[in-house]
């Protein structure tokens, strides 16, 4: 140490000795994350051109080191945390399966916890340390008392039987005793990646709210011009990929609080869909594995005019077969319905099985968005 600089060192060390015990941890700790959220969030930005949504998620992913952990919690206060899990990654979501054998019974199950878990020290040269210091971030708690009464039932095998909790979550259930057997999440990819790590361990990510841009020349504003990315898929398999464009819905469409958007309609035959392969969701344990019949995973993403994601969802969704047949000319078969509802809106599909080409084909696909929604967007009165 040169002589001239003697003087000035005590007033440095005075001024370091004042910082609390840990401070300077806690400093080096929220710049490193504030870099990695930083540059995850910049992955965020770029668009599939064919989907409208992120499409570097992997490499985000990888950057920031993000898994998901589920934590059943029972009626007497214990956690029980389940780390392992596979990922099935389609165009506009990610599907997780996690599954154990020392989750707690289904009578003693209270809720389910859903984290996105990020490592706080990440070095981009090695793997996450799994031992290391990590991040919680809250996307969805879910109340799982009296479970099979207050879900929706999607279907079964011979093995276990499946219920839909919103948001996205699918619980198998062993038949022959009261335990689950596997737990399912389906994660859209908006704002995946802020609910995944911009949360706290205790409070969800909350987005911005939209800002409405007000239009007093356009008469029908906020009843038109909207596009819609639909993909129906199970694990491994996808039924359907497509978009659609300009919908709309009159005035006096609007009924009972929804704006009806007719994406495929009955009478128009030259835009009716087949399906790819027969529907269904495979699930698998360390022991067994199967695939329920007549569900799948269907995410939806509807776009508003200027190209802006308004509404999405990715959730499990089963085949009702109707007691109708059909009476289009075209058709003659057993008719299915797919039916969806979240404080959003609704979507309603009906589905015609041929059995001469064993396939699916979609005759009628609406959707019945929340005016209340559109009013909150648009700052229209409808």
């Amino acid at each position: 140490m040169k002589s001239e600089q003697t003087e000035a060192v005590p007033l440095g060390c005075a001024a370091l000795h004042d910082k609390k015990p840990g401070y300077w941890k806690k400093e080096y700790i929220l710049k490193q994350t504030a870099a990695v959220k930083t540059r995850v969030m910049r992955l965020a930005k770029p668009l599939d051109p064919y989907t409208g949504l992120p499409c570097k998620n992997k490499v985000a992913m990888k950057l920031s080191g993000l898994s998901w952990i589920i934590v059943l919690k029972d009626k007497n206060g214990k956690e029980h945390v389940t780390e392992k899990a596979n990922l099935s990654f389609k165009h506009t979501s990610v599907t997780i399966l996690w599954y154990g054998t020392n989750w707690p019974c289904l009578d003693v199950v209270s809720t389910l916890k859903l984290f996105g878990v990020t490592p706080l020290l990440l070095d981009q040269n090695m793997p996450p340390n799994k031992n290391g210091p990590r991040r919680l971030s809250l996307i969805a708690e879910y109340h799982l008392a009296n479970l099979t009464e207050s879900s929706v039932a999607v279907g079964a095998d011979g093995l276990v039987q499946l219920f839909s909790v919103n948001p996205g979550l699918l619980i198998g259930i062993w038949k022959e005793k009261n335990e689950i057997a596997f737990v399912m999440v389906s994660l859209h990819y908006h704002q995946l990646l802020e609910r995944s790590i911009l949360g706290s361990a205790t409070v969800q990510y909350a987005p911005p709210p939209n800002k409405p841009v007000l239009d007093d020349i356009d008469p029908e504003y906020g009843l038109h011009d909207y596009s819609l990315h639909l993909e129906m898929h199970g694990r491994s398999c996808t039924y359907l990929r497509g978009t659609f464009r300009n919908l709309f819905c009159r005035k006096g469409d609007i009924a009972n609080g929804y704006l009806r958007l007719t994406v495929v309609s009955l009478k128009d035959n030259r835009k009716h869909l087949p399906l790819i392969g027969t529907p269904g969701l495979s699930w698998e344990t360390d022991v067994f594995k199967g695939n329920v019949k007549d569900c799948y995973m269907m995410n939806l993403t509807l776009f508003d005019e200027i190209g802006e994601p308004f509404w999405c969802f990715s959730a499990p969704v089963c085949m009702e077969l109707s007691s109708k047949t059909s009476g289009l000319y075209d058709y003659m078969g057993h008719i299915y319905t797919t039916n969806y509802a979240d404080s959003e809106g609704k979507v309603c599909v009906k589905l015609v099985w041929l059995e001469e080409t064993r396939q699916y084909i979609i005759v009628n696909l609406v959707l019945y968005v929340s005016t209340e929604k559109v009013n909150n967007w648009y700052g229209t009165n409808y």
